[in-house]
């Protein structure tokens, strides 16, 4: 797709499944964990229910819960992995959850600067957001050297990721701030892509819901 113009194109930003993790709602960033059974079992019927576009390309994280996500929604496709787009690493924060780290004076300095401070022994916004960018830029290159047509037609782009990773890219590239982004398990965000390689804009058309 060395022309944009030549076709529109659509974003399917994808949160991962459930993980066990997730449902007792502890930091998961760096740790690699599977998708519990549960999390199968939503996406299965969601995909059921036809919540998920038909897409021509896939990307994905390279943790398991994402690659594994990919390949219940879309297993006639083979996911291309993009290394930038790993969660966030939450630091010592990681597999904890509130209850566990309330009376942690470090988790209520950085609560109190509405997450912008780097996660103790972890990683900073800024410097997430500016992986994540890197990893969008690595996925339009890849995509421009693909140089498929569809005549008169949308090509359909599957991004399964991070909930982390859907909130800075869209934040970057369709203007708002980092958590108006926030997607549960298995949903997120139908958008179209326009501008260039350079200068990507993103705009959101619809939520994907489970309802």
């Amino acid at each position: 797709m060395r022309n944009w113009s030549e076709n529109k194109i659509r974003l399917a930003l994808i949160r991962h499944g459930a993980t066990k993790a997730n449902k007792e709602h502890r930091y998961l960033g760096k740790t690699d964990e599977d998708l519990s059974e549960e999390g199968i079992d939503e996406l299965r019927r969601m995909r059921g229910m036809n919540r998920y576009p038909d897409v021509d390309y896939l990307f994905s994280s390279p943790m398991k819960r994402c690659l594994e996500t990919a390949g219940i929604l879309y297993p006639e496709k083979e996911a291309i992995v993009i290394p930038e787009w790993k969660e966030m690493d939450f630091g010592v924060f990681e597999g904890k959850n509130y209850i566990e780290l309330q009376s942690d004076v470090r988790y209520q300095t950085w609560i109190g600067s509405d997450g912008t401070l780097p996660f103790p022994e972890g990683e900073s916004r800024e410097e997430f957001n500016d992986r994540c960018g890197q990893g969008f830029y690595r996925m339009l290159q890849k995509l421009s050297k693909l140089a498929v047509r569809k005549p008169g037609g949308t090509i359909t782009i599957g991004l399964v990721v991070h909930g982390g990773t859907i909130m800075s890219l869209l934040s970057r590239y369709s203007g708002g701030g980092y958590f108006d982004y926030q997607a549960a398990n298995g949903r997120g965000y139908l958008c179209t892509l326009e501008g260039s390689i350079k200068n990507p804009e993103i705009g959101i058309i619809e939520t994907i819901r489970g309802e």
